[in-house]
């Protein structure tokens, strides 16, 4: 969303006033005090600087009997009428420091493709996630935020993953679309190791979008009660 578009917003909710009114100035203090957030607008004037990339869920024919891989599925069902075709992409957005998000956007008719792809974006900024980083490697144990504090495992449909610390220098030992989410999340050294249909793209993604979210539930509150100030509220 351009600058012009976020001056433009007027808040529907009552997070979104705060942001505007400057009662609220940073995610750590929406995601300390246990707000949810409704409206992408926020996300766009908390994070300015995010970056989204698109992971390749559809495939095409190619030359050689190949797959060529695309940004966007396309399915169809069967009316009256005719084959009704919908779009299905999948986004994922980042600033590279610390949060992250995971969205999926469906369209119908004319322009289907786009659509698809904007809704993805949009919805990602309303699933985006603090990343805790830190090091839990015994090969490492630097103190810097490099890796992760400690091995997460997440599920998603007949996916299921576990995300292990690696030491400086290691690098991301993961699939190209894996890669994508973790290098937005600010992610720099791990281990991946997968089970399940990982040839369902969207579900392994999802799947790692999960297990950082569980990670979130350990000890998130009090680490942003100590960050931000602010008392968070019982979930």
């Amino acid at each position: 969303m351009s600058g012009e578009q976020t001056k433009d917003w007027v808040p529907q909710t009552e997070l979104g006033k705060d942001v505007v009114d400057g009662k609220i100035t940073s995610m750590e203090e929406v995601f300390g005090q246990g707000r949810k957030i409704m409206e992408p607008e926020i996300v766009d004037l908390l994070l300015p600087n995010l970056d989204h990339e698109l992971i390749l869920v559809g495939g095409s024919p190619g030359k050689g009997g190949g797959i060529r891989r695309t940004p966007a599925k396309r399915t169809a069902k069967m009316h009256k009428s005719g084959r009704k075709y919908k779009m299905t992409a999948l986004a994922v957005i980042g600033n590279g420091n610390g949060y992250a998000g995971v969205g999926e956007g469906q369209a119908t008719g004319s322009g289907a493709f786009r659509t698809a792809i904007q809704k993805s974006i949009k919805n990602s900024k309303l699933n985006i996630i603090p990343i805790r980083r830190g090091c839990g490697s015994w090969e490492c144990e630097c103190a810097s935020h490099h890796s992760l504090p400690t091995e997460i495992e997440g599920k998603s449909g007949s996916v299921r993953v576990v995300i292990k610390p690696a030491p400086r220098g290691t690098g991301l030992v993961v699939s190209d679309e894996v890669k994508k989410f973790l290098e937005l999340a600010g992610v720099k050294d791990c281990w991946l190791k997968t089970f399940g249909e990982t040839r369902t793209r969207g579900n392994l993604i999802k799947a790692v979008y999960n297990a950082f979210r569980n990670l979130n539930q350990l000890k998130m509150k009090d680490e942003f009660k100590e960050r931000s100030g602010s008392v968070v509220g019982e979930a």
